[in-house]
């Protein structure tokens, strides 16, 4: 999901005309070719005289709509005109002071939907740009909108506009823009929005709904920004029921692909969405009473799109959480996890299933689940060990090459560090062999001989020892980090230090 993506309707005209303005239509400007600061501020004004003549209308006769709808229409036309603005965010600090965000954020509170539907589509063109020279003004603003409350109010707006009507469904989706152009000048408000207002719960309501369209792939990707690096909105959703939530919308594909790319586009941020909320340890037990890890199973046994997302979901729900791959185990999941692992060909999900293996190994320590899942390592003269060694030289190999080629190189000159030639060495495949090298210690740990014959044979066969094995864990021993908090990472040592200790036996 890239964040940065700027979404635009569906219908909308590639040039932009729709929301094109002559410079020519600006009220006492004479022959104007470039925005100044003048015109910006005589536009402004014109559109605030155009609001206050509208309020006083309405207050003067609130009963009768026709005696201010000359007013609206006239304040309708303002509001196009500010448009113009877009195109000049350096003057945007000149005009903060003079009331440009506080005037469109009370134009978003307007009794007529339409007028709050344009405040919202011009703040959305106000706010985007990707040119990095606009972002001082840009920011200027955001913080203005931020202060004058407009946040609140475009969240609030959501809720008002009836997407059964499609100009209000636009509206919606502009809407949903200025929020994320918002989130993308300035990330902390992820947590803000979120805190202050109901948008988790509206996000999560519209994408309960059975029916797709363009909002509901753009609610998905809002969503997916809001949840990706805050730890508080993955707890606020989950005490909303969002894991339940999240569960019931990608349940929709558990038998059936999406129709179109942007429908797959939405299923993969909601696999994001659901990953990300299975951070918190609370959460990961929410999705095991939710039956959770029960439904990835079924994706997995459909084989269809998602196939490899429910991969990734049981992953990050069975990290550091043995109820998850106890539960695993209880409903057969074995069956269907070894049927994948066997039949894996592309890296991507060999890497999320041999990832799984390490989390259901790792998780599973003592009982009958832990006797059953190393029977599927014995069954069929231990091919599952075989398949193991494959992916062991296969990876070996590469982050040989790898190590290889770093040592060619003069890393003073390259200014790479130790950490760098350690990443560089991850990505060349470091990591899987990590993961391979932790299942076969554990299934060495287990102290099963005709598991153990399997593995020494295996290992001369490709002229190997279980130093070679020692080595990559010692690795990966030296380099576990504290991200998940100092007792866990002293848990993660000393597990790994057992099966370094068994294999030197």
């Amino acid at each position: 999901m890239d964040a940065a993506h700027k979404r635009k309707r569906p219908d909308a005209d590639d040039d932009g005309a729709a929301g094109a303005v002559d410079l020519s239509s600006l009220e006492g400007a004479d022959d104007v070719e470039v925005l100044d600061l003048r015109a910006a501020k005589r536009l402004l004004l014109a559109f605030e005289r155009r609001l206050r003549d509208n309020l006083e209308a309405r207050m003067k006769h609130p009963d009768d709509p026709a005696r201010f709808a000359d007013s609206e229409i006239a304040l309708h036309a303002e509001t196009d005109r500010l448009r113009l603005l877009a195109g000049a965010p350096d003057l945007f600090p000149d005009l903060v002071p003079l009331g440009l965000a506080s005037s469109l954020s009370s134009l978003l509170t307007h009794d007529n939907a339409d007028l709050a539907a344009a405040a919202a589509s011009l703040l959305a063109d106000l706010t985007d740009s990707d040119d990095p020279d606009d972002l001082a003004g840009l920011h200027s603003l955001a913080d203005a909108l931020v202060e004058a409350n407009a946040l609140d109010l475009l969240v609030h707006n959501l809720s008002r506009f009836s997407e059964a009507d499609p100009d209000e469904a636009e509206a919606v989706h502009h809407t949903l823009s200025v929020v994320e152009n918002l989130l993308e000048l300035r990330p902390q408000l992820a947590d803000i929005v979120c805190d202050r207002t109901k948008l988790l719960r509206w996000l999560l309501a519209r994408l309960k709904a059975r029916e797709f369209d363009a909002n509901k792939q753009y609610a998905s990707e809002i969503l997916a920004i809001l949840l990706q690096d805050s730890p508080a909105n993955q707890k606020r959703l989950g005490n909303i029921n969002g894991v339940d939530g999240l569960l019931q919308a990608v349940a929709m594909y558990k038998s059936r692909d999406p129709k179109t790319s942007d429908e797959e586009e939405m299923l993969e941020n909601l696999f994001d969405c659901l990953c990300c909320v299975l951070m918190p340890m609370e959460n990961k037990e929410r999705f095991v009473k939710a039956e959770g890890v029960e439904l990835m199973i079924i994706i997995m046994k459909q084989k269809k799109l998602a196939y490899s997302s429910a991969i990734r979901t049981l992953d990050f729900a069975m990290t550091r959480f043995p109820p998850a791959c106890e539960r695993f185990v209880d409903v057969l999941g074995l069956k269907t996890a070894f049927a994948a692992f066997m039949d894996s060909c592309e890296q991507e999900k060999q890497k999320r299933e041999l990832s799984g293996s390490t989390r259901r190994t790792g998780g599973i320590t003592k009982g009958s689940r832990r006797i059953r899942l190393l029977g599927k390592f014995v069954e069929n003269e231990c091919e599952k060990i075989d398949r193991l060694m494959e992916f062991y030289t296969r990876y070996s190999e590469r982050v040989k090459a790898e190590t290889e080629r770093l040592d060619s190189l003069d890393l003073d000159d390259l200014e790479m560090d130790e950490d760098e030639r350690y990443n560089r060495k991850l990505e060349a495949g470091l990591y899987t062999l990590q993961l391979i090298a932790l299942i076969l210690g554990h299934i060495w740990h287990s102290g099963n001989s005709q598991m153990r014959t399997r593995i020494e044979l295996l290992l001369r066969q490709n002229k190997l020892t279980k130093d070679d094995v020692k080595d990559i864990l010692e690795e990966y021993h030296d380099n576990i980090g504290d991200l998940d908090g100092p007792e866990e990472k002293e848990r993660a040592q000393g597990r790994t230090k057992e099966i370094i200790a068994s294999l030197s036996l």
